[in-house]
């Protein structure tokens, strides 16, 4: 009876993180929309049966040979024979480990290399190019062909490959769509590349994952995957109604500070790209420096204000895009 009230006392331990797990949301990472993720996915989900087969095994052995070699009344004296070794069991347990990591070693291989190109059934059709800076503590999304730029969103064509071109005017950030893709790192004074498609249209979720400052939790963006059609629009529709970005406009975006969503004519890519160097010219260090006491207190106030005034200037410049965008969408429906 005491033993019985062990066993349950354990399983309700080991109950309780499966309980409060099933209070999170949705994990994202098993729910892919693209190739890329989908490999991913499938990579994660191969390791983890594989590896949870080999624990369940050495459990099995564990508790069996516990049993089989426990200790017995009837024993007496008995003492076992002294064995100087086992060269067969010395190969096996030497051979089984190589096994498991081969096991694991070929397929994320495979997956690693395949994932860093064009997705496979998309390789006839050319990507389209979407610079990516990462700055404190914002994304910024250039369309050289385009001729647009984008901060903290992204649209993109669903079913369409696109390549990032990913670079960081500063910190090294890490760019992650987990329904599109793995993470990628940004680095400053180097370009390193990314390939995604997404294969159905929809709102996905993306953030940084490398911790980088006060402003870390914020720097996350949408990535809206929309028929080619509507994306052409959306493109036309930012040619037509939005401000043109200007290069004292882009050195204010460079502060360290957390925006929300603004669009613009034309790209940083005429003046800098921060993938060859020059992002000295405009990173203030001096922004970075923490004060404490009143000059703090002074400093977090300019900043709070900074912030809610371009706040407001973002809510009614979505607010204008919205109501664009409402009517191109009753235009698309008809």
């Amino acid at each position: 009876m005491k033993a019985m009230k062990k066993l349950t006392y354990i399983f309700t331990l080991l109950l309780i993180p499966v309980l409060l797990a099933g209070c999170d949301s949705k994990l994202i990472v098993f729910d892919p929309k693209g190739p890329v993720a989908r490999n991913l996915s499938d990579l994660i989900v191969y390791s983890i049966i594989f590896m949870a087969i080999i624990v369940l095994i050495v459990f099995v052995l564990f508790g069996f040979i516990i049993w089989k070699y426990r200790a017995r009344k009837d024993d007496g004296d008995f003492e076992p024979e002294e064995e100087e070794g086992n060269h067969l069991l010395e190969v096996i347990w030497f051979v089984i480990p190589i096994a498991i990591v081969i096991a694991l070693m070929i397929p994320t291989a495979k997956t690693i290399y395949e994932v860093e190109d064009i997705p496979q059934g998309y390789e006839e059709e050319e990507p389209i190019v979407i610079h990516v800076t990462s700055a404190d503590w914002k994304w910024i999304f250039s369309y050289p062909e385009q001729g647009i730029e984008t901060v903290n969103y992204l649209n993109i064509p669903a079913d369409h490959p696109v390549q990032f071109k990913m670079t960081s005017a500063g910190t090294m950030q890490s760019f992650w769509v987990p329904e599109l893709g793995g993470q990628k790192y940004t680095m400053a004074n180097m370009q390193t590349n990314l390939f995604l498609v997404a294969d159905q249209e929809g709102s996905f979720y993306g953030r940084n994952t490398s911790f980088n400052g006060r402003g870390y939790a914020h720097m996350d963006f949408e990535v809206q995957a929309m028929s080619n059609d509507d994306f052409n629009e959306w493109v036309q529709d930012v040619k037509n109604t939005a401000n043109d970005l200007t290069e004292d406009e882009y050195s204010e975006l460079l502060k360290p500070t957390v925006i929300g969503r603004k669009t613009y004519n034309g790209t940083h890519l005429e003046w800098i790209d921060h993938a060859h160097g020059g992002s000295e010219q405009y990173i203030d260090s001096d922004l970075y420096e923490i004060h404490h006491g009143e000059e703090d207190s002074s400093g977090e106030q300019e900043q709070a204000e900074d912030t809610e005034q371009e706040t407001n200037d973002n809510a009614e410049q979505e607010s204008e895009q919205s109501t664009d965008s409402s009517t191109h969408e009753d235009h698309s429906h008809h």
